[in-house]
């Protein structure tokens, strides 16, 4: 890309606000050194990596990589036989630290973030270096004692040497005849070594070695002739252990140069993973969305469609509160727009939108704009921008303007994007004006795609009657004089400086005379224009207010729908429990039935006159034991079922969701379990539990319902005393609720007897589909009258 427009378009400022989101030196290296990219593919790994980040940040907020390290210049210097500090070689087990924690995230996570778990490839450390560094080295950066046997003896030493020398010292300090000589009864250190402060005129009577002085000369500060041998050895063995510990550092530094490589790929792996999170956390702050890149077609005859289509933008360095987002669009056919307005009225912010958009899409950042915001993969971008003044070249403004454009044209192609603001200014007007409109048609032959800001109200005509050149104008409010930095694309910009000169208070009589001395053509079309303008705002005003008019029509829908759904749902209830106290009835009606029969069995007499009661009794108890169907309220037509929808089952009494749709009949998963029903056994579930949204009241803490919840029916199934038919499908249900709920394992209680019950259960259970295994329980437990089933789980 072109290095002039990024600096132009104020790119490294948009680097400079990425960079802050860095969590160590080598991801804000690395994203100072980020540039737009047009290789399609990179372009669009970049995207795909940014929203993966996203994504994967919002779901894990615990990712960090806040304790790396660039420990790159560390292993270059171990490389070159180098011996790192314990504080070096901490950075670095810090680093392999933070490195393995996201390769065992990622490692468990490489279907959902592929681009990122490739990035994350790299970041197991060698194998050995970290407990390697840790068994040296403190937390704090302390080389341990048992980090060698020669060590440990060594400090073991010293400390009982030291412990000695202090010993003899304070004797010495505090015994009657030397505490008079002292000035202080302490014990410091001169030279490295330990000495005692004694006066000055007492030097004689103490037999000492003089160590140093005070400034004042008044104290000696002396080594007494009892300890030199103890500071000897003192001094000794402190060199002793700090070749001992240089040694252990340098065996730990040579270990890292080992794995120099592994340890340089390490850093490069978290710094772009950083990178990728980096992107992530500033389309979070600017509420970007994922752009849609599209490639310029191979036939150069052919142009994307549209060339560049931008939504609701809004500039990335301006306050997001106060910009007014702008919508603009190049489609097939038109390679060039000319902007129009007024001075501050936003053509030069309109134009640098466009062109940091564009590059920040190509660079893998998302956009503030729109969902659905589109741009073609631009070669380059070549913008124009602003004073090009120079004192140093002796270039007034219009020189430099044009050796900048003289720049530009011959680089231009087809696939670049060309950004001019106030083409022609600088220079007689007429000759502006010309040189604009020959620059801007040399541009509309070479197709190359451009935006073009300009004051000359003869390129509002060209772009009028040229092929391939759209008008667009930045809004002006000619009763508050400001203007609202709104871009209309289709209309030209209206002259409004006499309108400003009058409401300002200019004489009538020169504002008269003004008018005179225009153009009528001029003065006519900018009446009409001024019209064009107050229809299109009189037709804007009415589709919001249409728009108002169609949103609260919609809410009054929704709640209308919600009233009919609690009516629907309290009619369900009632019959529900109509229903059930019907079955109930049937049950007691039944029970007498029952005792009427073995009465009459009882007494040896017929019990024809009965049977025709038994089978108006079932035909009674099948319509009453059919479930209630539910009426669908619908405020819209239902689309049709597709595969992931949930559903409810009106025979199970419960929601699925759907996996395979055939021309007869759906399979549905509940739970576990896979069912295959008839399209017309099945409705639309009330509540999309993957969409539900659950707000804890007054703690605005969210969470997401997943799926149905299916109650366990309880550990225990009892089957003592039933027939073989009954057991087996009282059984046979059981199973099923148990599976459907996620239970591991079940006892059926089946009893001992003759243990034909238990046979047939146990036959039942080897023949299960839902069923791994079974085996006896234990005898503390039941013994052979119960039988233990471990259920298959997914």
């Amino acid at each position: 890309m072109d290095s002039k427009t990024l600096k132009t378009l104020e790119y490294p400022k948009i680097l400079e606000r990425l960079g802050s989101y860095a969590a160590f030196s080598a991801s804000a290296k690395l994203s100072r050194s980020l540039r737009p990219t047009n290789d399609l593919q990179l372009a669009l790994e970049r995207q795909q990596r940014t929203s993966e980040a996203r994504r994967l940040l919002s779901e894990r907020i615990d990712i960090d990589i806040g304790g790396a390290h660039d420990i790159r210049s560390l292993v270059g210097r171990a490389e070159r036989g180098g011996v790192l500090t314990p504080q070096e070689l901490l950075e670095i087990k810090i680093t392999l630290i933070t490195a393995r924690d996201l390769a065992r995230v990622f490692s468990r996570t490489t279907e959902d973030y592929p681009r990122l778990v490739s990035l994350a490839l790299p970041l197991p450390p060698p194998p050995g270096l970290i407990e390697a560094i840790s068994c040296v080295l403190s937390e704090k950066g302390e080389v341990l004692d048992n980090a060698s046997r020669k060590l440990a003896s060594v400090r073991k030493e010293l400390k009982r040497t030291h412990e000695r020398l202090l010993g003899k010292l304070e004797r010495i300090i505090h015994h009657a005849d030397t505490a008079r000589l002292l000035q202080e009864s302490i014990i410091t250190m001169r030279n490295g070594r330990y000495v005692v402060p004694l006066r000055a005129e007492h030097k004689r009577r103490l037999k000492s070695i003089v160590q140093d002085q005070s400034s004042s000369g008044s104290t000696l500060f002396v080594e007494p002739l009892e300890v030199v041998e103890l500071n000897n050895s003192l001094v000794e063995l402190q060199l002793t252990e700090r070749e001992e510990v240089r040694r252990i550092l340098a065996e730990l530094s040579a270990q890292v140069s080992e794995h120099a490589g592994a340890l340089q790929a390490i850093v490069r792996a978290l710094a772009a993973l950083d990178l990728a999170f980096m992107c992530a956390k500033y389309a979070e702050h600017l509420k970007a969305v994922e752009p849609i890149i599209c490639p310029f077609p191979r036939d150069k005859s052919e142009q994307p469609d549209p060339i560049l289509r931008l939504q609701q933008a809004r500039h990335p360095l301006l306050d997001a509160e106060i910009v007014v987002p702008i919508d603009v669009a190049l489609k097939k056919g038109a390679h060039a727009l000319v902007i129009t307005g007024p001075n501050t009225g936003g053509k030069t912010v309109t134009l640098k939108t466009v062109g940091l958009l564009v590059l920040m899409a190509q660079s893998g950042l998302h956009i503030p704009a729109q969902s659905g915001s589109q741009s073609s993969l631009f070669r380059d971008v070549f913008a124009d921008i602003g004073d090009e003044q120079s004192i140093e070249q002796s270039l007034s403004t219009f020189s430099g303007h044009i050796t900048n454009i003289v720049r530009i044209l011959k680089r231009a192609r087809r696939n670049t994007l060309v950004l001019l603001d106030e083409l022609g200014a600088g220079t007689d007007p007429q000759e502006g004006s010309a040189l604009a409109r020959a620059i801007l048609t040399y541009l509309v032959r070479r197709r190359t795609p451009g935006l073009v800001a300009t004051h000359y109200p003869e390129l509002k005509t060209y772009a009028h009657a040229t092929q391939g050149v759209m008008n667009a104008s930045v809004e002006f409010d000619s009763l508050s004089l400001q203007p609202t930095y709104h871009l209309t694309v289709g209309l030209p910009g209206r002259s409004n400086a006499l309108a400003i000169a009058q409401r300002l208070g200019l004489k009538q009589g020169i504002i008269q005379d003004a008018r005179e001395m225009i153009d009528p053509n001029n003065l006519r079309a900018d009446d009409l224009l001024d019209e064009i303008h107050q229809q299109r705002e009189r037709a804007q005003s009415a589709k919001i207010d249409a728009e108002q008019i169609r949103r609260e029509a919609d809410v009054t829908r929704e709640e209308l729908t919600r009233r009919l759904e609690s009516i629907e749902e309290e009619r369900q209830a009632v019959l529900e429990s109509a229903r059930r106290e019907s079955m109930q009835e049937i049950e007691v009606v039944r029970g007498e039935l029952e005792r009427v029969r073995k009465a009459l069995k009882a007494a040896r007499k017929p019990r024809e006159d009965i049977k025709p009661l038994k089978q108006s009794l079932s035909e009674v108890e099948e319509q009453v034991s059919q479930p209630v169907e539910r009426v669908l309220v619908s405020s819209k037509e239902p689309r049709p079922l597709r595969v992931g929808d949930r559903v409810y089952l009106r025979s199970l009494k419960v929601d699925g969701i759907v996996k395979n749709i055939s021309e007869e009949e759906l399979e549905i998963r509940v739970g576990k379990m896979h069912v295959k029903v008839e399209v017309d056994e099945v409705e639309r579930a009330k509540v999309d539990y993957r969409k539900k949204k659950e707000v804890e009241e007054g703690s605005g803490k969210t969470s997401y319902s997943t799926g149905t919840f299916f109650p366990s029916p309880g550990l225990e199934l009892h089957l003592r005393g039933m027939g073989a038919e009954d057991a087996l499908s009282k059984l046979e249900n059981y199973l099923d609720l148990a599976y459907a709920a996620g239970m591991p394992f079940v006892r059926i209680v089946h009893g001992k007897g003759t243990g034909t019950l238990r046979q047939v259960v146990r036959e039942e259970l080897s023949h299960s589909p839902l069923i791994e295994n079974w085996e006896p329980a234990l005898e503390r437990e039941g013994g052979t009258g119960v039988t233990v089933a471990h259920l298959k789980l997914d």
